[in-house]
């Protein structure tokens, strides 16, 4: 009792066994076959992560990366359905096989361990922050080059989970062009920045629609503003993606594999080609 009434909270360096007082997560064992992995974040929901986690994907794996994805938003999970992948992951001795895509990427979620689908998932914070790390350590992932994580909204025990434990590369911001929503994202990116993981891009998502008839961009939630709030949070790239009807018929049909990004993702992609090479010369 006299130990537990002392605790200062750091749990890392406490070696008293059965403390009702821990809450820290386990710390994930180190990941030697993925070279880099990059957080997809966002204060809100509602702005389109998991879609941008999918295209970047698509994009990277387009370019010959062997690429992976990991669901991490436990209790929301989409990619799976983004992808068309069904059916129950399996396992063998040495762990989790991920499911892979038609074009090879390979996907880690909770939505693949479950026996339907729209089952819901009501874990609280430490349960969810567990099952990631082992996710992340107990996946079959093999070489990968890299691996994207479809971070849940906000900035609560996931979040910080994430940036302590998982070695990230960098994060990629997703926003809408509201001012509000810029501000809420802000709340992120500025977390992230505290804890002194890089904020490596930007993703206005719904920037704008195009129409079919007159190829008139309309600002359906006021003038895109991805320019300004990369200048105001000092993130090195940025780009806008449209409201596209396209996005969301071929996502609900499985097929997000299929889209034409038009290279709108390249500032992005550059930033994490950036990355990767300077930690590659750092370890030469």
């Amino acid at each position: 009792m006299a130990e537990q009434m002392d605790c200062g909270g750091a749990c890392s360096g406490c070696n008293v066994e059965g403390c009702g007082s821990r809450t820290e997560p386990p710390k994930p064992t180190a990941r030697a076959s993925i070279k880099y992995i990059i957080g997809v974040v966002s204060g809100k929901g509602g702005v389109g992560k998991s879609l941008v986690t999918s295209l970047l994907a698509t994009e990277l794996n387009r370019k010959g990366y062997k690429v992976g994805i990991l669901d991490a938003d436990v209790t929301g999970p989409s990619i799976p359905k983004t992808f068309g992948i069904k059916g129950q992951l399996t396992a063998d001795a040495d762990g989790i096989n991920p499911a892979v895509t038609e074009s090879g990427i390979k996907v880690m979620s909770v939505n693949l361990m479950l026996p339907q689908d729209d089952m819901p998932v009501a874990w609280r914070g430490p349960v969810i922050t567990g099952i990631l790390g082992q996710f992340l350590t107990e996946t079959n992932w093999e070489d990968l080059d890299f691996l994207l994580l479809d971070m849940p909204p906000g900035t609560s025990d996931v979040f910080l989970t994430v940036m302590q434990q998982f070695q990230l590369d960098g994060i990629i911001s997703v926003s809408a062009p509201q001012e509000l929503v810029a501000m809420i994202v802000g709340k992120a990116v500025n977390l992230a920045h505290n804890m002194g993981v890089s904020v490596i891009g930007l993703v206005e998502n719904m920037a704008y629609f195009k129409c079919d008839e007159c190829g008139k961009e309309h600002w359906i939630f006021g003038e895109p503003q991805g320019k300004v709030v990369a200048k105001r949070y000092q993130i090195p790239a940025y780009t806008t993606l449209p409201l596209d009807p396209e996005f969301a018929r071929l996502c609900d049909l499985g097929k997000v594999e299929e889209y034409d990004i038009a290279g709108a993702l390249d500032p992005i992609i550059g930033q994490i080609e950036a990355i990767a090479a300077r930690k590659d010369a750092a370890t030469e």
